[in-house]
């Protein structure tokens, strides 16, 4: 007797896995939402960072200045689209498809993509906070970045804590369900920072200062489960066969708590002159430092994390999922802090312009997958069996030891 679980990286999700692809889930609008991924948010993750990285004038070039403005109001327009429309998948996939939902939710494989969510509110404020000024007057722009943290500070805690609970009172986990999408807790986090800092500038002093404390209470509390994540994941990685290739994508996603977190060392040093008075040039020179050793990290990740995927696409078999957006956000984080770290270095700039192009390119390819996804109908129909995260198949394991049953298609 065998239980299978689906891929969490693809079109279909653990609840589905019984469900006949010919069945109503194939046919029916509203019964296709029994199948709607718990990941999707990452699409609104992926695409509100390209928004902001563009509107930062990669390169310098002033010819392009400009051109970069408008591209990233663009992007942000569909981004905050993005979100409206999938928040509606979540809620009527809750309403209609209860058992469903909670079992992706439930689920150690599934369970942390829902924290997509909050992280994709999140950074949708951070582009709001970024873009906005290029639309509307400051107090219109704090309004839209509150009303937004209201939302997603709350629910990143929660799903973090809830996601914790899943892992701590399930019956042992085997070393290959740890994948990169338990990153996204972390992610969720330490985001909130960026959408706090820009909130302390018109705050009174009082409000200045609680909201310092919660930004650093909070970068510390995800950067710390980053940490422990990294921990598990980078031993899981070293110690057994590489994920399942539906998994691949999922490696890009710990790049995206260094460039986060860097990230947001810098913006809070900025907004600290108030509260922290003389001491604040002092601040903000150790936060630059602390932000650039993240950043040296990222640099060495990226580079295997690419060195990963050329192997993955050396054995040709790569196919389509709803993960495929863990290519954008990640690497636009990181695009995004090495642009904001700069040093008034020429070389430095010119990376970031080229960490752009790059993460431009991910995105039309990824943006264009899921487009096919959904017209075609693979987005909603339940895929067939999988080898799981590791194993025997299309997955370039190097002939690493390990078991060659893979953790998500468990035999009992």
């Amino acid at each position: 007797m065998s239980e299978t679980r689906t891929d969490p990286s693809g079109p279909a999700s653990a609840a589905n896995a019984t469900a006949p692809p010919g069945g109503p889930s194939a046919t029916a609008p509203l019964a296709r939402l029994r199948g709607f991924h718990p990941g999707w948010y990452g699409a609104v993750m992926g695409t509100a960072i390209v928004g902001v990285a563009a509107s930062m004038d990669p390169g310098g070039a002033p010819s392009l200045a400009s051109a970069g403005r408008t591209f990233g109001q663009v992007m942000a327009i569909v981004a905050a689209v993005l979100a409206v429309v999938l928040a509606f998948g979540y809620l009527g996939r809750f309403i209609l498809h209860p058992g469903a939902s909670l079992a992706d939710l439930r689920d150690p494989a599934l369970g942390a993509l829902y924290a997509t969510v909050p992280a994709g509110i999140l950074v949708l404020a951070a582009t709001a906070a970024a873009v906005g000024p290029t639309w509307f007057s400051a107090p219109v722009v704090r309004d839209l970045v509150v009303s937004l943290d209201w939302a997603g500070v709350p629910l990143a805690f929660l799903m973090s804590a809830i996601f914790a609970y899943i892992l701590f009172a399930h019956p042992g986990p085997a070393p290959e369900e740890v994948n990169g999408s338990w990153f996204i807790p972390p992610v969720a986090n330490i985001v909130v920072p960026l959408v706090l800092a820009p909130l302390v500038p018109a705050a009174t002093p009082a409000v200045a200062r609680d909201l310092l404390v919660a930004s650093y209470g909070f970068w510390g509390m995800g950067f710390l489960l980053y940490l422990f994540v990294m921990s598990m994941f980078h031993h899981r990685l070293v110690m057994y066969p590489l994920p399942h290739a539906g998994l691949a994508p999922s490696i890009w996603i710990g790049l995206g708590p260094i460039g986060v977190g860097a990230l947001a060392l810098v913006k809070l040093s900025a907004v600290a002159t108030k509260p922290f008075g003389p001491a604040a040039p002092v601040l903000g020179l150790v936060s630059k430092l602390a932000a650039t050793a993240l950043w040296g990290f990222g640099a060495w990740w990226l580079a295997a994390a690419v060195i990963l995927l050329v192997r993955y696409l050396a054995h040709r078999h790569f196919p389509y999922g709803v993960g495929w957006w863990a290519f954008t956000f990640p690497l636009g984080a990181y695009t995004v802090s090495t642009l904001t770290l700069a040093w008034n270095l020429d070389w430095l700039n010119w990376a970031g312009a080229g960490l752009f192009v790059a993460l431009g390119l991910f995105w039309v390819v990824v943006a264009a997958g899921s487009a096919w996804a959904v017209r075609s109908g693979a987005a909603w129909r339940v895929a067939p069996s999988t080898q799981g995260a590791s194993g025997p198949g299309p997955q370039p394991d190097g002939g690493k030891g390990g078991t060659s049953q893979g953790a998500l298609s468990a035999a009992s």
